[in-house]
């Protein structure tokens, strides 16, 4: 598998929501909504979600082995952070 494009899109004047990403795997299957959100720490990647009956939120698409997730969160992060220095 590989990312072949990743698409930011800065969210400006949100306290913890700070960008919101598209990946594209193998040219062919795209991945919208991945939200770049501010930890207490560290910024970090959220998956697509929908809302349960339960008041929960599920992850509509996510990697399944953690070094996949990993390595997307490193890809996305960094360029989320190419986008605010070619913003800035």
């Amino acid at each position: 598998m590989q990312i072949t494009d990743i698409r930011v899109r800065i969210v400006p004047n949100d306290e913890k929501l700070k960008g919101v990403a598209s990946i594209t795997i193998d040219d062919c299957f795209v991945v919208h909504d991945i939200k770049i959100i501010a930890g207490p720490e560290q910024l970090f990647i959220a998956m697509p979600s929908r809302k349960a009956k339960d008041g929960e939120y599920k992850d509509i698409a996510h990697p399944i082995k953690s070094d996949v997730r990993e390595e997307l969160s490193r890809l996305i992060l960094s360029a989320y952070e190419k986008e605010l220095a070619e913003h800035a």
